[in-house]
């Protein structure tokens, strides 16, 4: 992907963000919008575009690459758990919550997979969604755990296994694997719901920017540190890792935009509801969101897509 079109994917996205903002601020949607629509992105929409990128001929190397950016994946994430170990020991208590959450959980969920589909297609959804798979585990066992003790082990694994977008990415394995043709009235409602990832994802994110209605002292020393290992230093590390070991460069490239997204719209739910600091994990999101806009496409020039 050229420069031109790195920038027009990012204007398309600062837009889409500044449609969310505009509808929060006029209040043309209700108060529970957001709740409403990151339930139907997260059971709906995403499933659907999980699904349809793994419709595709299924090859050997495709399955080996599945394993390469899972264990990846997985690398970086305890890599930032190890971190957190040591990291942000000079903080309060409740901000050491907000940035140890928002070191290991991105908002790599709904916005990783519409900029990765963006620049990479619908091959970079589909090792995306395989990519997402370690994030969503420790959503509900390391990430939890930072604001509040961990569920039950049956509770815990019953959770990560019946995510809906884990249950996905099982049919989509089995739809691959198998190379089971679905009926072409259902496979163009799932590419359809699916399609609509990008738009519904960023117009969600200006809506919970569109909340923000201070804007003052935003950029803290600690707010920029914590945004650089966020958006730079996670996703160099990915990817002088990924360079060493030899990996294809969608592979790498897949999982450097990842790993590089901003803080998740989760970290002030979590810090509301579990005495943290709400206003710092909203400046966390709201600076880490705004510069990723600039990271992006900073890093599809380094990784020359």
């Amino acid at each position: 992907m050229g420069f031109q079109k790195v920038m027009t994917l990012q204007g398309m996205l600062f837009l889409l963000i500044m449609m969310g903002v505009f509808a929060k601020r006029k209040k043309i949607l209700p108060d529970n919008a957001n709740g409403v629509l990151t339930d139907f992105l997260i059971n709906i929409i995403l499933p659907c575009n999980i699904i349809n990128s793994f419709r595709a001929e299924l090859q050997i190397d495709v399955l080996i690459n599945f394993i390469k950016i899972f264990l990846l994946a997985f690398g970086i994430q305890f890599f930032a758990i190890g971190l957190n170990f040591f990291l942000y020991k000079n903080q309060p208590v409740e901000r050491q919550k907000v940035l140890r959450y928002a070191t290991v959980i991105s908002n790599a969920g709904f916005m990783g997979m519409a900029v990765v589909e963006g620049v990479f297609g619908m091959e970079g959804a589909m090792y995306a969604s395989i990519s997402l798979i370690s994030q969503r585990a420790l959503l509900w066992s390391a990430g939890l755990a930072y604001f509040t003790k961990a569920d039950t082990k049956k509770e815990l694994f019953k959770k990560i296994l019946t995510h809906p977008c884990l249950v996905s990415v099982y049919i989509g394995l089995i739809i691959m694997i198998f190379q089971i043709p679905l009926p072409e009235f259902l496979g163009r409602t799932i590419r359809s719901v699916g399609n609509t990832t990008t738009p519904v994802s960023m117009i969600l994110i200006g809506l919970i920017l569109g909340e923000i209605k201070e804007f003052k002292n935003f950029l803290t020393k600690t707010v920029m540190f914590y945004t650089t290992m966020r958006l730079l230093i996670l996703p160099l590390i990915v990817f002088l890792v990924g360079t060493f070991f030899g990996f294809d460069k969608i592979l790498i490239g897949v999982q450097v935009l990842i790993t590089g997204m901003p803080a998740a719209s989760t970290t002030a739910i979590l810090a509301g509801k579990y005495n943290g600091d709400v206003e710092f994990a909203t400046k966390c999101i709201l600076v880490s969101s705004a510069l990723s806009m600039v990271s992006i496409p900073i890093w599809c020039l380094f990784l020359k897509i």
